[in-house]
């Protein structure tokens, strides 16, 4: 029973209309349970903005560009607070609003630019380790070979990833970024180095064996079907091309291949 006269929260939500303050909790609830990571710090008053525009069928539009931008500048990635407002919508049990998903990532990349620093080592976008990272954990590879008698080029190789396409907008390019790096992270998981090169094109240094092909296809599939799930296939390149790359035989080379990738 809640706190509101004694009628559940859940067969209100059932009857389709949610009183806001029971909506903005099961909204909380659903994030912290799938998707935000510090439960201390989701709370900012767009949050009731914005369920209250959504409960009233009002344009969202407005109080989640406000969210988003209160997102960016704390810091929160744009994978974790578009995810964090799909959890909203299927609070509701509704797919999420196209257009509040781009408010939302305009907002954040209007509140991302208005810190002060950016990480060198990570993306923001994605929450993918940057192309220079890539290359330190290159060097690390060769200098271990090289201590060990190993062959760079035999046990290892590159799973490069293209996404690619011309003319989107800056909310496009985020969506797509943030279903990028939690598909590399669902495929690959821990212990695979990986890298954002350049925007739309991202690589995956793998020990280098059988099935690695059947690997990098697979990627291929999950993330063109995670990009139907989400309704954005239409910002991918299509086919996707996902093919594995052979590494050189010193880590100066390996840097100069990265360069050429990203052009």
């Amino acid at each position: 029973m809640d706190v509101h006269g004694g009628e559940p929260i859940v067969s209100r939500f059932a009857a389709g209309v949610p009183h806001a303050a029971d909506l903005r909790e099961q909204w909380r609830a659903t994030s912290l349970a799938e998707v935000w990571l510090r439960p201390g710090d989701w709370y900012h008053p767009a949050v009731d903005a914005l369920v209250e525009a959504v409960s009233e069928d009002r344009t969202p539009d407005a109080a989640a560009q406000r969210l988003g931008a209160a997102r960016g500048a704390a810091g929160v990635g744009i994978g974790e607070s578009l995810d964090d407002l799909s959890c909203l919508y299927r609070a509701l049990g509704r797919s999420a609003d196209p257009q509040a998903l781009r408010a939302l990532s305009v907002g954040w990349v209007e509140g991302h630019e208005s810190l002060p620093v950016h990480s060198a080592v990570r993306d923001p976008a994605t929450g993918l380790p940057t192309a220079d990272y890539l290359g330190e954990r290159l060097r690390e590879t060769y200098g271990e070979a090289l201590r060990s008698g190993a062959d760079v080029p035999e046990t290892h190789c590159l799973v490069v990833l293209d996404v690619a396409l011309d003319d989107l907008d800056a909310w496009r390019r985020m969506a797509r970024s943030a279903t990028v790096g939690r598909t590399l992270d669902q495929v690959f998981g821990d212990g695979h180095p990986m890298g954002v090169l350049t925007d739309g094109l991202y690589a995956v240094l793998c020990p280098r064996g059988q099935g690695t092909p059947q690997l990098a296809q697979t990627l291929r599939r999950v993330i063109e079907k995670n990009a139907e799930i989400l309704g954005l296939s239409e910002v991918m390149r299509r086919p996707t091309r996902v093919w594995v790359e052979k590494l050189p035989a010193s880590h100066a080379d390996a840097v100069e291949l990265l360069a050429q990738l990203s052009r």
